[in-house]
This record gives structure tokens, C-alpha cells and sequence, in this order.
């Protein structure tokens, strides 16, 4: 049966490269933020991050809380059908619901877990290329803009739930290489079981 594995942490922790290592491993990748930034250049939109935040909060507005998994359960279902799945930054605890009683125990939620002060130094040194990275997955945030945009994450869409309860969690203060090792050692284990 195919796995799913759902990464959830704050802007900066490292959520992206514990997928892409799941990700070089042949499994098909959804990222949640993706529906945000698609959303965006549909309305012909620039995206930045305060455009970002209003559509985020608009989405949930329409959708409910759960609007990323919601909006994404198509896709997922139709990634098991040709293998394992990773989810690039589940946010909210109803999000968090919608996929355990979706999925049961084929999903397994894996936090990314870093200090602010780790975080904000990572997102300001971060640069953006948009010919190597036309999906806006890894672009830079000011101190200022990261810090704006956890309170939005912790007060307005619940993303502190699912990283309470997820089911293994990373510290992520040191090398990729260490984060890169623990979330394939724990993908193995699960895998085996």
C-alpha cells in the first residue's frame, strides 16, 4: 500500500528539503502553497507575500479551514495510484483532520521543527531564481515579513495544531544532510512496518 507523508513546520524550517529527499526517491510531491501561487497568477496577481496571506486567508474563508486539503485531496489520490506521496507543508489542524480521516494510516504527519532566529537567517540569505524555481518554492522573506507572516500562521490558520501532534519531529538547527538522514531513517521504518 502506498504511503503518504505529510511535512508541516513554520516558513523556513526545512519542510521543502525533507520533501525533495523523499521526492529524489521517486515519490510524487504536492506541495499545499502551490494551490496559493497557481491561485495567484490566475488572477494575474504578483505574488509576494502580502498577496500571498490574503489569498491563503481567502481560501479558508471560501473553503473552511481545511481548504488546502480539500482542494488538494484529487491530486493526492490520484499520486497513490502511482506510488508514495509527500505533501510540502501541510498548515492547519483542520487540514490535519481531513487527511488522518481520509487516509487513516497511510498518511504520516512529519514536523520540521527550527527556531525563529535559525529560520529568519535561512529566509534572508535565500535567493530566488524563478528559471530554476518557477514555482516560487523557495523564495527569500525579510526578518520583518517572516515573523508577520507566523503570527498570521499561528493565529489565523491553525498551523500549530498539526505540528503539536504530528507523528515524528525533526529538530532542524543543523546540516540539510542531518534532517535529510532523519526523515529518510523514519520513511524506512514506517515503510517496513
Amino acid at each position: 500500500m502506498h504511503l503518504i507523508v505529510a511535512i508541516v513546520g513554520m516558513t523556513g524550517s526545512g519542510k521543502s528539503t525533507a520533501a525533495e529527499c523523499l521526492v529524489d526517491r521517486g515519490w510524487r510531491h504536492i506541495r499545499f502553497g502551490q494551490v496559493t501561487i497557481d491561485r495567484l497568477r490566475a488572477e494575474d496577481r504578483e505574488v509576494n507575500p502580502e498577496n500571498e496571506k490574503e489569498m491563503r486567508e481567502g481560501l479558508r474563508r471560501d473553503h473552511g479551514m481545511g481548504a488546502f486539503a480539500l482542494l488538494s485531496l484529487p491530486a493526492i489520490e490520484e499520486g497513490l495510484k502511482h506510488g508514495h506521496v509527500v505533501i510540502d507543508g501541510l498548515y492547519s489542524w483542520s487540514e490535519h483532520k481531513i487527511l488522518k480521516e481520509t487516509f487513516g494510516d497511510r498518511i504520516h504527519v512529519v514536523a520540521v521543527v527550527s527556531s525563529p532566529k535559525t529560520r529568519y537567517r535561512r529566509l534572508e540569505h535565500r535567493t530566488h531564481d524563478a528559471r530554476t524555481d518557477p514555482q516560487f518554492r523557495m523564495r527569500p522573506l525579510t526578518a520583518e515579513e517572516a515573523q508577520k507572516r507566523d503570527h498570521a500562521e499561528i493565529e489565523n490558520i491553525e498551523k500549530g495544531g498539526p505540528i503539536a501532534m504530528a507523528d515524528f519531529t525533526v529538530v532542524n538547527e543543523s546540516a540539510p544532510r542531518d534532517l535529510v538522514d532523519a526523515v529518510l531513517a523514519y520513511v524506512d521504518r514506517v515503510a517496513s512496518s
